[in-house]
Parts: structure tokens; sequence; C-alpha cells
């Protein structure tokens, strides 16, 4: 299979998103202990893969929403 855009983007989105929310999540729920990078780096091994299954979920849903809200808008849009 050959990878292609829409194959990488949603990893590296859950990526980010993973890194900056177990980042903080973990910062909240422990202050700066010495271990503090290990603990981070644990949980954003746990949590990156989860985000980016579900990315690849999400992303279509999304999609299909956002075109959907659009649509309905243009059209409120136009009635006036």
């Amino acid at each position: 299979m050959r990878l292609k855009p829409q194959h990488i983007q949603p990893v590296i989105m859950a990526g980010v998103m993973a890194f900056l929310m177990t980042g903080v999540v973990t910062f909240i729920n422990l202050g700066l202990p010495p271990d503090f990078l290990v603990l981070w780096a644990r949980a954003f091994v746990i949590a990156w893969p989860l985000a980016a299954i579900a990315a690849f979920v999400a992303i279509p849903i999304a999609q299909r929403l956002t075109l959907r809200i659009v649509t309905r808008l243009e059209r409120s849009g136009s009635n006036q």
C-alpha cells in the first residue's frame, strides 16, 4: 500500500494533540515531580495510538458534519 497524505495526517495530528494533552493533564494531576518526563512519556506512548485510531474514525464524521453545516448555512444565507 502506498502511503497518502490522508493516511499520515491523522497520525501526525493525533501525535501533536496527544503530546499536548498528556503533558497538560500529567502536570495538572501531578505537578512537577522529579520523574515528570518519564510519567509524561508513558502517558504519551499510550495515548498516541489511541488518538490516531480515534482520528481515523472521527475525521470522516467531522468532514460529513462540516459539509452539512456549511450547506445549511449557505442555504439560510441565500434566503436573506
